[in-house]
């Protein structure tokens, strides 16, 4: 047996008093998120906090005093008996706990538990078994996203890369046949899907970096008003009417710390937005943040005229893989947006322009670099 039950013929019933309620633990179990089960040294429950509850559907009234084992009744993904196989208290005696791993619960219920051993000293018997339990939902959307994620990127790479083999390949085998203008074409083609990979390559770094909380932003004095022209300026190089872009540019503008490739970054993923899925004028107001505006900096609006975002879909706008259309896209872009916003301390938003189309606008806050101040 994993699970000595000497003394079973007892419960300590200060020990439970002080474990059911915040005297011991200086909170309350039942309002630590996570399943909190503690084992005394006989292996009796002395605790099983409503999380413990909720995740095993083993009332806390069942479980008190109960032996471990069958309070808890955990197998492996093999279907051997946990407590057995560990055996906390006749096991080895230096161990100190269980790293966090799948179990099961009766009916394969999935949960994740890790256990810690409190020992009177080093190499002593338990004086206490600590378990904590989670759902496995959590993890499961994690995982579930990171495969969207790789399924996603794995698409997209594949057409330009299938591009650049297909005409290359052609090139080198037959690259007398051609005229300087077929290979000039050809070879104008290999770039653009060069620079599409080298983007998809640029997006998955950011998101890893977004997610695990290492964004770096360099911060430097930036000209706003002049980003804003160098991409309107880009956008009627590729054949854009200039009248499809208004701008308004609210001076004095205050002082703006940030990163400028991020920004550049942020600005031309809105514009492209507003171009492609959008109609009508694209307006891009640049002004200091209002009077209503929760802090202080600079608020940049880009809107459209186009049919705009369904209600319904507003609040996915800023997750991973939300298109607004059917054109194409991984539909990670506003997702790197909003990191980035939020890595300058800034917020962004989304809404119904006065066109009635798609509002995005964000706030960049007011503030210099520490080594300045």
């Amino acid at each position: 047996m994993a699970v000595r039950t000497s003394g079973a013929a007892h419960t300590d019933e200060s020990v439970l008093r002080r474990c059911d309620g915040s005297e011991l633990f200086g909170v309350d179990p039942d309002d630590l998120p996570d399943g909190l089960v503690v084992a005394d040294e006989t292996g009796r429950v002395i605790c099983f906090n409503a999380a413990a509850a909720k995740i095993t559907t083993v009332s806390k009234a069942e479980a008190l005093g109960a032996p471990l084992e069958r309070a808890l009744p955990l197998e492996d993904l093999k279907g051997r008996r946990w407590w057995r196989l560990t055996d906390p208290y006749g096991g080895i005696a230096t161990r100190v706990g269980q790293p966090e791993r799948n179990l099961l619960l009766p009916g394969g219920r999935e949960v994740l538990v890790s256990a810690r051993y409190v020992r009177e000293r080093p190499t002593g018997p338990i004086r206490r078994l600590v378990v904590s339990l989670r759902g496995t939902e959590a993890r499961r959307r994690t995982e579930r996203s990171h495969a969207e994620l790789i399924a996603t990127v794995a698409h997209e790479l594949r057409s330009p890369l299938t591009s650049v083999q297909g005409f290359t390949a052609t090139l080198l085998a037959k690259w007398e046949r051609f005229t300087d203008d077929q290979k000039r074409l050809m070879l104008e083609t290999v770039d653009a899907d060069a620079h599409r990979v080298t983007r998809l390559i640029a997006e998955l770094l950011d998101i890893s970096r977004i997610d695990s909380g290492r964004l770096e932003v360099r911060r430097q004095l930036v000209d706003i008003a002049a980003a804003v022209g160098r991409h309107i300026q880009a956008h009627m190089a590729g054949g854009q009417s200039p009248d499809r872009f208004l701008v308004r540019i609210q001076q004095p503008l205050p002082d703006l710390w940030a990163d400028p490739d991020k920004i550049d970054q942020v600005l031309g993923n809105l514009l492209e937005n507003a171009v492609r899925h959008g109609e009508g004028t694209v307006t891009i107001e640049v002004a200091p943040a209002s009077a209503h505006d929760e802090q202080k900096g600079t608020a940049v609006t880009v809107s459209d005229e186009g049919p705009g975002i369904p209600e319904e879909s507003m609040g996915r706008v800023f997750t991973r893989f939300w298109r607004g259309s059917k054109r194409g896209g991984t539909g990670l872009g506003l997702y790197i947006v909003k990191g980035i916003v939020e890595a300058h301390g800034g917020t962004i938003a989304v809404g119904r322009g006065p066109g009635g189309g798609a509002q995005f606008r964000f706030i960049l806050p007011v503030g210099a670099p520490a080594y300045l101040s």
